[in-house]
C-alpha cells in the first residue's frame, strides 16, 4: 500500500458562539509552501461549505487561501476568522496576532478573550444604476442600490422585505458578480441594521453570515446612521451577529467561533 499523508482539518463554526449556527468553514492546515490550487479546489468541493481556507506557514504569518465549492476568492471574513481561531487552538498563544498574507493584501486578527476582531479593508458600494435582472430576481423593491468591485449592494425598504426575500437563484447567478448583499436598518433596538447574502454563481446560494460582505455594509449604514461602531444580524437560517467598527478605508469585524469536528485528511 501507499503511504497516507494526513493533514490537519476543522470544522468551525464562525461568528457565533453557538455549536450549529453562525457560518461554517473548513480549516486545512498545510506545510510551507502550499498545495496545488487544483487539489484544494477539490478538497473545497468535497468539503461542501460556502469556503474552505487553507493556511500554510510563511514568513512571519501564514499564507491564507479561500475557496467556495466552485471557486477561489478575493475575500472572505468567516474563514479568516475560523482560521485565526484554529491557530491559536492549535499553537500560537492568545496575545499574539494573527497575520495572513492574503489575495487582499495582509489581513491582522487578533483577540481578547473570546473575541476575535478582523482588520479588513473597506469595500464601499458605488451608487449605480440597478440592472433589471437584480430587481425581478429579489422581487422586492429597491430602496438604493450599488456595486463594489465584488457585490451588488441593495437596500430595500425594511427587516420584514429582507427576511422574506426568497429570490431567482438562477437569474442571480447570471449577474457578474461574486454576489449580492441585501439589507436594511434593524427592526430591532438591539441591531442596528440587518442582511442576507446570495452568492449563487461562486457556488453558495445563501452564505450564512458573510464577513466581506461587511466590508460594504459597514460604509454603508455608518454615513446613514452617523456612527462608526455597528452591530450587524445576517438573518439567514443560521444567522448570526457581527460586530463592525468603520476607520477610514479600513472595516475591523468582530466575532467569535466555535470548532464543532477536528479530523484528518487523508492525500
Amino acid at each position: 500500500r501507499r503511504p497516507t499523508l494526513t493533514l490537519p482539518i476543522f470544522h468551525v463554526n464562525a461568528f457565533t458562539r453557538q455549536p450549529f449556527a453562525g457560518n461554517p468553514a473548513a480549516v486545512c492546515l498545510l506545510p510551507a509552501g502550499g498545495a496545488d490550487p487544483a487539489w484544494m479546489q477539490r478538497v473545497a468541493a468535497q468539503m461542501n461549505l460556502s469556503e474552505t481556507a487553507f493556511v500554510s506557514p510563511e514568513g512571519d504569518g501564514h499564507r491564507l487561501r479561500w475557496f467556495t465549492p466552485r471557486v477561489e476568492v478575493d475575500l472572505c471574513g468567516h474563514a479568516t476568522l475560523a482560521s485565526a481561531h484554529v491557530l491559536w487552538e492549535q499553537s500560537l498563544p492568545r496575545r499574539e496576532a494573527v497575520r495572513f498574507f492574503t489575495k487582499s493584501g495582509l489581513l491582522t486578527v487578533t483577540c481578547s478573550g473570546e473575541h476575535i476582531e478582523m482588520d479588513f479593508p473597506a469595500r464601499p458600494a458605488e451608487p449605480a444604476p440597478a440592472p433589471l435582472e437584480l430587481a425581478r430576481a429579489l422581487g422586492a423593491p429597491l430602496r438604493w442600490a450599488g456595486r463594489n468591485g465584488m457585490d451588488w449592494l441593495v437596500e430595500v425598504e425594511d427587516e420584514p422585505a429582507v427576511r422574506e426575500l426568497r429570490p431567482d437563484l438562477a437569474l442571480l447567478e447570471t449577474l457578474p458578480v461574486r454576489g449580492i448583499i441585501v439589507t436594511a436598518r434593524s427592526a430591532s433596538p438591539a441591531f442596528d441594521f440587518v442582511s442576507r447574502f446570495f452568492a449563487p454563481a461562486a457556488g453558495v446560494p445563501e452564505d450564512p453570515v458573510t464577513g466581506s460582505a461587511h466590508c460594504a455594509l459597514g460604509p454603508f449604514w455608518a454615513a446613514r446612521l452617523g456612527k462608526l461602531d455597528l452591530r450587524a444580524y445576517q438573518a439567514s437560517a443560521r444567522g448570526g451577529e457581527v460586530l463592525v467598527r468603520v476607520a477610514g478605508e479600513r472595516v475591523y469585524l468582530g466575532g467569535e467561533a466555535i470548532a464543532v469536528l477536528r479530523g484528518e485528511l487523508c492525500v
